[in-house]
């Protein structure tokens, strides 16, 4: 057992200390301030969220999944109605669905990459499906061109990708904290084109009110409480002017583990913001005690398809994914954070040569 402290796949501390002060101080002026929630602190946040992701709008709410069901939601997607997903995601993928009271249609991955394969998106299509939601997993992007239905992407780990994609009507990214753009507690955006669909949105996280006292259903769903507060917003504006710095080093520790990996790492885009450093070991798990005992920290994403989760069974169309059934038998995390230092870099290095 190393005496070294664990290397974690985040530095959470590390992270703030770096932006302490001017995030400090945003926060304490939102609290002087008084206005908690909406105000040009949250107006500015989603403008600039929205810029990143290549979209001309975005409306914060709570959290990732709320983003992805108020997205939906927005659709008018609702009982009866069926959504594709990929077996390959965060539940909250398939969960904003069934809160929608719609079918999630589970279906593969690409043969080489975990990313929904169009042609078995293809074969799943059917009368009942209003819109496919692909996954833009580990910081890449999903490619899904002349979709049919409408396209709510999730983008949870695709923050900081060059270019931004932009396929879709609307994009539900995340802020939970451990994400490449993470806030100090739970929230959410969805970004978009489209007025109406935005206006929808927020109207939905705020109980249905096109005005004080007023509440209607939008797009056929009651309204709900969902708003991302001035506080995480405040956090956001102090992170974003390090995000460009951020991602350098994530690309940079991500090309050095490249080498040390050969054939193992997971396909990347150029641009990917890497989100997720993800390998591929035919002996995953003993491989991770292994990387345990020198105190090297590592995660399985994922470890099931999400068509063996019990909270769908019974409610969703589950289709045959042997390329998510494999990927999830193999996949395994290495931190890649840009707070990683050097020595430590060199650390993780030294003991993957010893142990891959």
């Amino acid at each position: 057992m190393s005496g070294l402290p664990p290397l974690g796949l985040c530095d959470l501390r590390a992270r703030h200390e770096r932006v302490r002060e001017d995030l400090e101080r945003r926060v304490l002026e939102v609290l002087r301030s008084g206005r908690f929630i909406g105000g040009p602190v949250v107006d500015e946040a989603e403008q600039a969220v929205a810029g990143l992701l290549g979209r001309r709008l975005g409306v914060g709410v709570g959290s990732g999944t709320d983003a992805l069901t108020l997205a939906l939601a927005s659709l008018g997607v609702g009982e009866g109605d069926e959504v594709i997903v990929p077996a390959v995601s965060f539940f909250a993928t398939v969960e904003s669905v069934l809160l929608c009271g719609a079918r999630p249609v589970i279906v593969d991955v690409r043969e080489d990459r975990p990313l929904l394969d169009p042609d078995a998106v293809a074969r799943a299509m059917g009368p009942k499906v209003k819109a496919v939601v692909p996954v833009h997993l580990f910081g890449d992007r999903a490619e899904l061109a002349g979709c049919p239905v409408p396209v709510v992407a999730d983008g949870a780990q695709v923050v900081g990708a060059d270019p931004a994609p932009t396929d879709g009507l609307l994009t539900a990214v995340s802020f939970y904290p451990t994400k490449v753009l993470g806030a100090a507690g739970d929230g959410g955006l969805v970004a978009t084109d489209d007025p109406e669909l935005a206006l929808r949105v927020r109207r939905l996280g705020s109980h249905g009110m096109p005005a004080n006292h007023v509440h209607e259903r939008v797009a056929g769903h009651i309204g709900r409480n969902s708003r991302l507060d001035a506080v995480q917003a405040a956090v956001l504006l102090a992170h974003l002017p390090r995000l460009a710095e951020r991602l350098a080093r994530r690309r940079e520790i991500a090309a050095r583990l490249d080498l040390a990996l050969p054939g193992l790492a997971l396909p990347r885009d150029p641009g990917s913001p890497v989100s997720v450093y993800v390998i591929q070991h035919p002996d995953r798990d003993a491989l991770a005690q292994r990387l345990a005992r020198r105190g090297i920290g590592s995660s399985v994403y994922y470890p099931t398809p999400m068509g063996t989760q019990a909270a769908v069974a019974g409610l969703a169309r589950v289709e045959p994914a042997p390329h998510a059934e494999r990927f999830c038998q193999r996949a395994l995390a290495l931190p890649c954070h840009e707070d990683l230092a050097e020595p430590d870099l060199d650390r993780l290095v030294h003991a993957l040569a010893q142990e891959v």
